[in-house]
């Protein structure tokens, strides 16, 4: 169970307490991320994420901030999505006072380096290089631009090398300043805690948290009338692609009727997917198909590192189960198993203190409400077998059809996008 509480200056606090655990997590979540930014200063959330961790007013150097929580063995870091953006440590539950410091210190006084900004852009500019070297990573930011093209949706978070070239110490500050304050921040603690306590070091910890408005991001833009393809071409051994359809944002009465519907499709080793193109005809190693799902867009998508040989074959059998599921009912035994599935993955990794603190903090900061574990369950469980195919057939249509591809192909394959 968990408990929230909104203070005056309106900072929303999560505690979910888990006796039974011998870890704590703080977790400091901030409702900005790639989709708030302009094409300007496209990257600066996760610039500025970096940045946190180059030295504060206590800890004067990068190496005294990563020491804090080394010494003890925390498991510290940041994340920044579109979003989104969030700063934790995990510690063993004796030392939380020890993460409570460590967290609101990098989180509130941050100096923000002018001679560490140098540095770290360059970091940051190697860290978008890994990404596009790496097929089956780059292939993910292929597929949100085939989406959504020039728009925050479309951009890579991490922006690209021109504006992180560009982005300057003030337009951080100015970030800061208008993004992160009381209002637009969650501090969600997980674990071995005592509620009462841990508020009171909420309290004690983050007094000081700016009270400024912040600005929204900027609307998502869909337009899609034909199927579309988008190819980035590379001498690789393999194909990566990404092969999907649009379908529903996070408040959509059929959320979950989607998350059970990538399951059936490719989402674990027993899926319709995975036995044709792995196991029957031995062209890829990894399939996977997932439902994503943000406050504004939402997409059904099967990666694959496919076979160069094989790529036009895998792509008519993706759409063949497309089709397939579209137009025909899947068994009760089916959907029990995706169901069985989703809940027993659930319940694995929400044992930990962090991964608990994610999934309240996140519901309440996308969402503004709260499930348990039980309360989406049931959800879960009220999907049926009807559901799953009124849905495929709403959403596996030839004008939602969308195709990313990395690797040395040339030829087109507008024709075969059709179910």
């Amino acid at each position: 169970m968990y408990k929230k509480i909104i203070l005056k200056n309106g900072l929303r606090i999560i505690t979910v307490p888990q006796k039974e655990s011998k870890t704590a997590t703080v977790l400091v979540l901030v409702g900005t991320g790639s989709k708030y930014e302009t094409k300007e200063i496209s990257g600066i959330s996760h610039f500025l994420e970096h940045m946190f961790f180059k030295g504060t007013k206590k800890f004067k150097k990068p190496k005294n901030v990563a020491e804090f929580l080394d010494k003890i063995g925390g498991d510290f870091n940041a994340f920044t999505g579109e979003e989104y953006t969030g700063y934790y440590a995990k510690v063993s539950a004796d030392y939380l006072d020890i993460a409570f410091e460590w967290v609101s210190d990098i989180f509130l006084n941050s100096i923000i380096p002018l001679k560490e900004v140098e540095k770290e852009r360059g970091v940051i500019i190697e860290e978008l290089n890994m990404y596009k070297n790496n097929p089956m990573m780059y292939i993910g930011q292929l597929w949100k631009e085939v989406l959504y093209g020039n728009q925050p949706a479309g951009w890579d978070i991490g922006g690209t090398k021109e504006t992180v070239s560009k982005i300057t110490r003030k337009d951080i500050l100015n970030y800061v300043d208008t993004q992160y304050n009381a209002k637009n921040t969650i501090i969600c603690l997980a674990g071995n805690i005592n509620e009462e306590k841990t508020i009171l070091k909420v309290r004690k910890y983050f007094k000081n948290i700016k009270t400024k408005k912040h600005k929204d991001k900027i609307k998502v833009i869909e337009e899609q009338k034909e199927p579309q393809i988008l190819s980035f071409y590379k001498d690789t051994e393999q194909t990566n692609m990404a092969l999907g359809v649009r379908a529903y944002n996070l408040f959509h009465k059929d959320k979950y009727a989607c998350d059970l519907l990538a399951v059936v499709l490719g989402g674990m080793m027993s899926s319709r997917l995975f036995e044709e193109i792995r196991e029957k005809m031995g062209a890829a190693y990894y399939v996977k198909t997932y439902n994503e799902a943000d406050t504004d867009t939402g997409n059904i998508v099967t990666f694959i590192g496919v076979d160069n040989s094989k790529l036009e074959k895998v792509i008519k059998v993706v759409l063949k189960e497309y089709k397939k599921i579209a137009n025909k009912e899947i068994s009760e035994k089916e959907l029990k198993k995706a169901k069985d599935h989703i809940k027993g993955k659930m319940t694995i990794r929400l044992e930990s203190s962090d991964s608990r603190a994610s999934f309240f903090a996140m519901q309440e900061l996308l969402q503004k409400e709260i499930l348990t574990i039980d309360n989406v369950f049931a959800k879960i469980d009220k999907v049926t077998t009807k559901d799953i195919l009124r849905v495929a057939k709403d959403i596996f249509k030839n004008e939602n059809l969308n195709l990313a591809l990395i690797g040395p192909n040339k030829k087109q394959f507008n024709n075969l996008l059709k179910i």
